[in-house]
Order: structure tokens, then sequence, then C-alpha cells
């Protein structure tokens, strides 16, 4: 699949899912991500996501991280990606949502330094952590999970990583909703959660954090 054959799939994957088409800065800089991905994944691998189909990557993973990008609430100035992995949700956060400082927590060492060049490539506001989230010792005006391992667990330590007022944000199912309120504890006051535009199972979360102690 050609750079201009990629951003006719995928405005016509967002349209086809009842969102706004990117502007062409953003069309373009998706193409690069999307590029430089699947260099990086022929070497390493770089995300849970099993299915080598381009084109379902566009219409299934990329096309979901771009509508929650566009359901953040619009005061979030801080974002953290506990867990990046590929980059995704935080990287199709960064280029939908300029304003947003987007830091990119990942432990594993290959998976980071394609971040660091993500980063570098599509010239975005954020930074990379090379490290556990857990040790970076600051709050966010959201933290935001996705397919992160043992995810019940790492919604519990990312909890004291939201500030006070701020938003914890799960991209989950319907099916793991509950056990994952149950795991972010008393702190966080959720909302009603967000129909994710890719199947009827899959759907965002959001929490804000009421008080930094119970």
């Amino acid at each position: 699949m050609d750079a201009s054959e990629t951003r006719t799939r995928l405005n016509a994957f967002l349209t086809a899912a009842g969102l706004a088409r990117l502007d062409d800065e953003a069309d373009r800089r998706f193409e690069s991500y999307r590029s430089l991905f699947f260099r990086w994944r022929r070497r390493l691998n770089l995300s849970g996501i099993r299915d080598d189909d381009e084109e379902h990557i566009l219409s299934r993973h990329v096309v979901e991280c771009i509508a929650v990008a566009r359901d953040m609430p619009p005061a979030i100035m801080t974002l953290l990606d506990f867990g990046s992995g590929a980059g995704l949700p935080g990287i199709p956060i960064a280029l939908c949502r300029p304003e947003i400082a987007v830091t990119l927590a990942e432990s594993q060492g290959k998976k980071a330094a394609f971040l660091q060049e993500a980063v570098r490539v599509l010239g975005i506001k954020a930074k990379v952590h090379a490290g556990r989230a857990e040790a970076l010792g600051a709050v966010f005006d959201c933290v935001i999970l996705r397919a992160v391992d043992k995810m019940p667990k790492a919604v519990a330590a990312a909890v004291a990583l939201v500030a006070p007022g701020g938003w914890l944000a799960l991209m989950t199912t319907r099916a793991d909703i509950a056990s994952l309120r149950t795991a972010a504890g008393t702190q966080i006051l959720w909302v009603d959660p967000v129909k994710l535009p890719v199947g009827n199972h899959r759907i965002l979360a959001l929490g804000r954090r009421i008080s930094s102690a119970t």
C-alpha cells in the first residue's frame, strides 16, 4: 500500500465510522507514522496486534485511537500514555490534539527506541519515558491505558499518576469495565462510557479523580 493509497483509505475508514476526515497536515503525519510503524514492526514485536493486514490495522486500531483523541475532554494539557507500546493511542492523540503535551511511558527498551524515533520523525509535542510509568514522579491531567499487560494492576497504579480533578481514560470492552473500575478504587468518579466506532463492545471509559487521597 503506497502513501497516497494509505491516506485515501484512512480517510475512507474515518468517514465509514462517522468521523471527520483528517486535514492535509494530519493526513501526512499519520502516513509517516504508518510507514515507520510497519518498517520497525518487521524487525521488532512492537505491539500485541497480531494482524499483519495494514488495512485492518488502519480501520480497527488507528481509527479507534483517532476517535479517542477527539473524545478527550477539552481542558487536558498533559497526558500520559501508560504502557505505550507502539504509541497507540498516545501518538494519535499528539497528532490530533497538538495542544496536549503527551508523555509516552514504555519500559521495554526496543519499543521505547521506536517511540523516540517516531517523536523525532513526526515532530510532535511528546516525550518518551523509557521506564516504568510508576517511576515518573509526576501527575498528569489525563492518564490513558490501552491493551496493557495485567490491566487491573496497571489501572490501580495509574490512579496515583492522575492529578486531582484529572481524568483516567481506559480503552477497554464492556465486559471488562466493571473489574477495571473496581481496580481503580474509590478516588475515581466515572461518567457514562463512550462507544468506540469499531465493534459494539469497545468503549472509552472516562473517570475523574475526585481527591488525592481517600
